[in-house]
């Protein structure tokens, strides 16, 4: 195993915006509540996972070129979560294997992903 996948590693993807106030309301809704802690006042963190975070930070020249896709075992019943707090998808893509992604882009245009397992059928199960 690689030393980056050894215990004590710690991942915070971030996530530049140009306007935090405007964004965390849209990230906390996105993300289905507040954030774990904030950093400081222009910086909120979420823990999407045990030791794996999304940092949300007003750093307006670094806006709008963020891609991150979490991949989760309920998709569905996430984007239909997502989609009761008001935010529609931007893009969904099956690829051939048939892997699913939903994407989601904030006002800068970042991009916020989340990927599932293909469908199984169960009828033939």
């Amino acid at each position: 195993m690689s030393e980056f996948l050894a215990d004590g590693v710690e991942l915070f993807a971030g996530v530049c915006v140009r306007d935090y106030a405007q964004a965390r309301p849209w990230y906390e809704a996105l993300l289905g509540g507040p954030p774990s802690f904030l950093a400081h006042e222009t910086e909120a963190v979420w823990e999407l996972a045990p030791h794996r975070w999304l940092v949300v930070e007003q750093r307006p020249e670094r806006a709008g070129y963020a891609a991150q896709t979490v991949f989760v075992d309920d998709l569905e019943d996430r984007v239909a979560g997502i989609a009761a707090r008001g935010i529609e998808p931007a893009e969904q893509e099956t690829y051939g294997d048939g892997v699913r992604k939903v994407i989601y882009r904030d006002a800068d245009g970042n991009e916020v992903g989340f990927g599932g397992n293909p469908v199984t059928d169960l009828a033939a199960g």
